[in-house]
């Protein structure tokens, strides 16, 4: 289980100003760095090291006793004085299994018990040392005292300096008047100093009693009791507080680790919000041998702020809000995997009002599913149940999503060795969701009156039956594939109340028929110095689908595609099964790729290719065969009716390991215009600087959306600019600038800087974007989100601020943060 909260305390938090005279513990100075086995990088300091060193143990001086028990000494002068003690003086080296002692002066008693040692001293054990001025050490167990010690973990980078360092076992050290800090020697950036200190390191952890954090030496926390890790184990106890302010008001949460065992854990989160109230949360995680699982939620009685920031809101003061989301994966055996999940929320603000964090756009849905599948050789088959809440305030009717109960697909495919081969593919889903309007469909929504389409008005049962012959001839030359696939569509469906004379049982069988042929020329190519092999693959695609009536289908999960390379290739227009697209098309294209003749890496492609149309293609989302597009004037009319599509040109091109950019352009030369293009073009540095730079274009109506508010009524120009420069080991300067051309606005923009060195960690990000409230549109109702995150972490104590990383690999593609923690 990956999570590992490093800062635990098990007692309040109280100021500064508490800190008075009896707490006020006063560790040794910290020696120099030459004395603490610290070893400063040179010109072989590893690329994107952030610590200044590391610590190195020197080899034994003396070789470990063949007797488990058995001390061996090595000095400059050995004498007895008059009381029978042994007196070693002079370069003296104790040795005992793994413990090493070096000093000036060791006196032993005549019993050999214990050893009176005058320093300076030098005390080691596997990956520990400790530096003092006097100590007794025990030559029968593990125990020592240290006086004025300074101690290093070298594996855990943590040193600090106390006035008594007692050995209480192996692995189990106590400090009086002591320091603890993971920052480099002699950086004062950070330091708890408690009265009383334990180090276990068997378990793990420390704990410090009147125990105060110091930043650049002055105090600026206090814990009466505090525990913390000395490695990377999970331990229970008080993460750092998440404290905000919002329109004035303080947001306090406190969250709670427990370290239940080593397969489970859980946070429980209490939070104070000034003008809501009191909200309690929770996570619990588990791991089983087969499967795992998270459950979280939140509760908050009687908001007394619901439904204030929204006048169309339907919260009222003093509601509950809450949430619960539960996920589990697993299987019973590699061939059965399965999923479960389930989540709710108390209404559609829920996570713009609590849940937001940095980064992360509002959740507009809760996933709900339940599913197993069966991964044999030849059949694929999958059980499942799945819906979601959607998450708007209020929640238009036409937007409550259709929930699958179930739905079962079963899928085959027999290869023989003459390439003909034999494919299944069988679905039966039940759709059901639940909606209100009258007869006719209408209700009222936001002040206006509001129709649920009739094609989304019923609910019912979708047999989906797609069993396809096809023969694939793939010599190296080439290849040669023709298929033909029958599919048949039969619905049972319930149109309650809505009057309508719609069949409620609709069907339809639709040939499906492609020839699919290419050929693949190649040659040895020589650019400069460099082999490459070159390929030109010229390729036909013949798709025909005839025309059937599917006006009285619904729309259950069906949207139409926008044109693009892959669909020059497809016989099939639509997404979701409810639609089966008429075609009558024969496309051509030709790429060539360059390939590298040692590797086989490919460097460049470039591909061309258009379709040709023989018929209209009279099918769209209404699936009336004899009709087309309304509006003769309509990108969409014009898309069902030409006779050839725009040309469409892709180019990957790897320039060199650094350089890479990408290229997609539709070109229609009947009316000689644009209709979508895509450029990216990438620069990736050898020390991890990033620079992005993307242009999209997309005329009116070419996206193919299946809501009309989410059509934009206008072309779509935007520039996408993102970069992050790793100004040294320990910064990355990072920024993004979304910007909407056609509108002259700026979609989404951010700039940010993060500081990260062996000790401690900082991310300062100021943030503004615009959310379209689900109209695309129309930019009139559009709102602006803005804010300044920062995140202050101190390595092996954690931080506080909620996690920007995964934002900042989103939004600057080929960036790879290094975490804080």
């Amino acid at each position: 289980m990956a999570k590992r909260y490093a800062w635990t305390a098990l007692a309040g938090l109280a100021t500064s100003s508490l800190i008075n005279a009896p707490l006020m513990a006063a560790p040794p100075d910290s020696l120099a760095a030459s004395q603490l086995d610290w070893q400063p990088w040179g010109d072989d300091r590893p690329r994107g090291e952030v610590c200044r060193g590391y610590y190195v143990q020197p080899e034994y001086r003396l070789e470990k006793p063949a007797i488990e028990g058995q001390v061996s000494s090595e000095s400059d002068e050995a004498n007895y004085d008059n009381k029978g003690d042994t007196v070693l003086q002079g370069g003296v080296v104790l040795r005992k299994g793994d413990t090493q002692l070096e000093a000036p002066h060791v006196q032993v008693p005549p019993e050999r018990d214990v050893a009176n040692i005058e320093g300076p001293l030098t005390l080691r054990d596997q990956s520990l040392l400790v530096r003092g001025d006097s100590a007794q050490v025990s030559l029968k167990t593990d125990q020592a005292n240290v006086d004025t010690a300074h101690y290093v973990a070298h594996d855990s980078h943590l040193r600090g300096d106390a006035i008594r360092l007692e050995r209480v076992s192996e692995n189990v050290f106590r400090l009086n008047e002591a320091s603890f800090t993971t920052c480099d020697p002699g950086d004062s950036t950070w330091r708890l100093v408690g009265n009383d200190i334990l180090l276990d390191r068997m378990k793990g952890y420390g704990i410090a009693k009147h125990a105060r954090l110091e930043l650049g030496n002055v105090p600026v926390f206090y814990w009466p009791w505090v525990r913390f890790p000395i490695d990377e184990r999970r331990q229970t106890g008080l993460l750092w507080p998440l404290v905000q302010f919002s329109d004035g008001g303080l947001d306090y949460e406190q969250p709670i680790y427990l370290n239940l065992a080593p397969n489970y854990d859980a946070t429980v989160s209490p939070r104070w919000i000034q003008d809501s109230g009191f909200m309690l949360g929770g996570e619990f995680r588990y791991l089983l041998p087969n499967s795992r699982g998270t459950v979280e939620g939140a509760y908050l009685a009687d908001d007394e702020s619901a439904g204030d920031d929204d006048s169309n809101s339907e919260l009222e003061h003093g509601d509950d809000r809450w949430y619960f989301d539960y996920s589990h994966v697993g299987k019973i055996n590699p061939q059965v995997p399965y999923k479960l999940r389930y989540g709710a929320a108390s209404d559609g603000s829920y996570f713009d009002d609590f849940g937001k964090t940095f980064g992360e756009s509002s959740t507009n849905k809760m996933s709900r599913l339940a599913q197993i599948d069966y991964l044999g050789d030849t059949w694929k088959l999958q059980a499942k149940a799945q819906g979601y809440q959607k998450l708007d305030d209020p929640l238009n009717e036409k937007d409550k999503p259709f929930y699958r109960l179930p739905s079962l697909t079963a899928k085959a495919r027999w290869d023989q060795d003459s390439g003909l081969y034999q494919e299944w593919y069988s679905n039966a889903t039940y759709f059901w969701r639940d909606i209100e309007g009258d007869e006719n469909g209408f209700y009222d929504f936001d002040g206006r009156e509001r129709r649920i389409p009739i094609r989304e008005a019923a609910n019912g049962s979708r047999l989906t039956l797609a069993p396809a012959l096809g023969y694939r001839l793939d010599p190296s030359w080439g290849f040669f594939e023709p298929r033909v696939e029958m599919r048949y569509l039969q619905y049972d469906l319930d149109y309650e109340d809505r009057i309508t004379d719609r069949s409620d049982d609709p069907s339809i069988a639709v040939p499906v028929s492609t020839i699919d042929a290419g050929l693949i020329f190649e040659r040895d190519l020589k650019v400069g110095s460099d082999d490459y092999r070159q390929t030109l693959e010229p390729r036909l695609n013949y798709a025909y689908i005839p025309a059937r009536d599917q006006s009285e289908f619904p729309d259950f999960d069906t949207n139409e595609k926008s044109f693009s390379w892959g669909q020059l290739w497809s016989p099939y227009r639509f997404s979701g099964g409810d639609r089966v697209g008429d075609l009558n098309r024969l496309s051509y294209g030709v790429e060539s790729r360059f390939l590298e003749d040692e590797s086989g890496r490919e460097r460049l492609s470039l591909g061309v290719g258009q379709s040709a149309y023989f018929e209209d293609r009279n099918i769209d989302m209404n699936g009336d065969p004899d009709t087309l597009p309304r509006d003769e004037d309509s990108f969409d009319y014009y898309d069902a009716t030409r006779d050839r599509s725009a040309w469409v040109t892709k180019l990957d091109w790897t320039i060199n390991d650094n350089w890479r950019t990408r290229w997609q352009w539709l070109y229609d030369d009947h009316l000689d215009r644009t209709e979508s293009t895509g450029v990216g073009m990438q620069y990736r540095a050898d020390a991890g600087h990033v620079v992005n730079l993307g242009y999209r274009w997309q005329i009116e109506g070419f996206s193919k959306e299946d809501d009309a508010e989410d059509n934009r009524n206008y072309n779509t120009e935007e520039i996408d600019v993102s970069f992050a420069y790793k100004a040294t080991n320990n910064i990355d300067l990072i920024g993004r600038l979304l910007y909407d051309n056609t509108n002259d606005r700026a979609l989404d923009q951010m700039a940010g800087v993060q500081w990260n060195d062996c000790c401690y960690g900082v991310q300062l990000v100021w943030r503004e974007w615009i959310d379209d409230e689900d109209t695309a549109n129309n930019i009139e109702d559009d709102s602006t989100d803005r804010g300044v995150f920062l995140r202050f972490v101190l390595k092996g104590l954690g931080g506080v601020g909620g996690e920007a990383d995964s934002y900042f690999e989103s939004a600057v593609p080929g960036y790879r943060n290094v975490s804080l923690n």
